[in-house]
């Protein structure tokens, strides 16, 4: 199953997690953070015309953007193009 975002919306994933510091120290599940690095998985007809946003982009986003859902195992965030703070380069 493949997921369409409608209109001016994104699907994203997230980037996985660190599970060591810089200074290696290891972190514990309950340590982590979120990510806030994702990568465009699909995007809008809105968005597509704009140009803005590309499939494959690396983008930051707010931490508490955003609708999660899970399809075939794998978990995605859905959320506003204009909650895209930034592409990363």
């Amino acid at each position: 199953m493949t997921l369409k975002p409608l209109g001016d919306r994104v699907v994203i994933k997230k980037l996985e997690k660190e599970d060591t510091t810089k200074s290696g120290i290891v972190l514990p599940n309950s340590a982590k953070e979120e990510p806030k690095i994702a990568e465009v998985i699909a995007v809008g007809s809105k968005v597509e015309e704009k140009g803005e946003l590309k499939v494959g982009d690396k983008i930051i986003f707010p931490k508490f953007a955003g609708d999660e859902v899970k399809v075939d195992g794998e978990e995605y965030t859905i959320l506003k193009a204009d909650q895209v703070l930034a592409i990363v380069q």
